[in-house]
């Protein structure tokens, strides 16, 4: 291969792997964000916010002493307005529907369980991309996932020399597979002895 055609693929690879990593810098972010919200989803939930209140009743009730009204002044004690339905999941029990939130109460213990969502923003968006809820998004999703190889790729080629891919990367590389390679094997180890 000539010197001139070795300049010409050093300098399309430096391209490339820059203007592609300037590309999907943002949408990077974006998944790193959500992949580290969405590993944690046993711990707390990354799309909502949950706003819990118990709330204890003044006098006792029945079902046949609930209507407008009163599941009116049960709403005003959780600082809501407007409800939009309720229902009787028992007949000792009412549960009340407002927008993003539902008011649960037992008429046997006269404690009722407000329950309130609220979208965590950023995180909210960026999982909906995560787990490609978009229609037609996975389409996206596999052309980045694409884009990534290459940008990973190109970037193994940039440097030259004493610390390039053919000395020090290659090492570097394994090194990095290791670590996949080492949780792969505790996963076959544990799960055989299960």
């Amino acid at each position: 291969m000539s010197g001139s055609l070795k300049t010409k693929i050093r300098r399309w690879n430096l391209a490339w792997h820059r203007d592609l990593g300037y590309f999907f810098s943002s949408l990077i972010i974006i998944y790193c964000i959500s992949g580290i919200a969405l590993n944690h989803v046993n711990e707390w939930n990354p799309d909502f916010i949950v706003y819990k209140k118990t709330i204890q009743l003044p006098q006792s009730y029945s079902k046949h002493q609930i209507d407008h009204s009163v599941v009116a002044s049960f709403s005003k004690m959780v600082q809501e307005n407007d409800y939009k339905v309720y229902d009787f999941p028992t007949n000792n029990q009412v549960k009340v529907y407002y927008d993003n939130a539902t008011l649960h109460v037992n008429f046997e213990t006269g404690v009722g369980e407000y329950e309130r969502l609220t979208k965590r923003h950023v995180f909210y968006e960026s999982n909906v991309l995560h787990r490609n809820s978009l229609a037609g998004w996975k389409w996206v999703s596999d052309i980045f996932a694409f884009m990534l190889i290459v940008i990973s790729v190109t970037g193994i080629f940039i440097l030259k020399g004493k610390y390039g891919f053919r000395r020090r990367g290659v090492w570097i590389i394994l090194a990095g597979l290791l670590i996949p390679v080492i949780a792969i094997l505790i996963f076959y180890l544990v799960s055989g002895k299960q």
